[in-house]
């Protein structure tokens, strides 16, 4: 079982790929501004922050699920987003099969379907 230091770390593994992006709609994708948050489910651990500059800053880790509405909620397990991150989990795969939960408005879904 991945941990909380490993969870972080493929959370700023995450936005260095978005940082070096080279593709035009990843970057654009990338650009946002908007709160974030990560809720590893088996660890029951929340990062929250922002996406912002094409670059994801983690500002907090709390325990439990996220006490506020971010505008991009990403809910998945340690294992799964260390191996997502690592490239050795497909994104749409594990959403497709309910692994990965991602909510957000839909524009923002339309745009971050270029990230994932």
């Amino acid at each position: 079982m991945a941990t909380t230091e490993e969870c972080r770390g493929a959370l700023d593994t995450l936005s260095d790929n978005l940082a070096r992006a080279d593709d035009d709609g990843v970057r654009s994708a990338a650009a946002l501004d908007r709160s974030l948050s990560c809720h590893v489910t088996d660890l029951d651990v929340t990062f929250t922050g922002r996406l912002t500059d094409g670059r994801i800053d983690v500002r907090e880790t709390l325990d439990g699920p996220p006490r506020e509405r971010a505008e991009i909620r990403l809910a998945i397990t340690g294992d799964d987003l260390v191996a997502m991150v690592g490239g050795e989990l497909n994104f749409a795969r594990a959403w497709a099969s309910g692994r990965v939960r991602l909510e957000a408005g839909f524009r923002d879904l339309i745009r971050l379907r270029k990230l994932l």
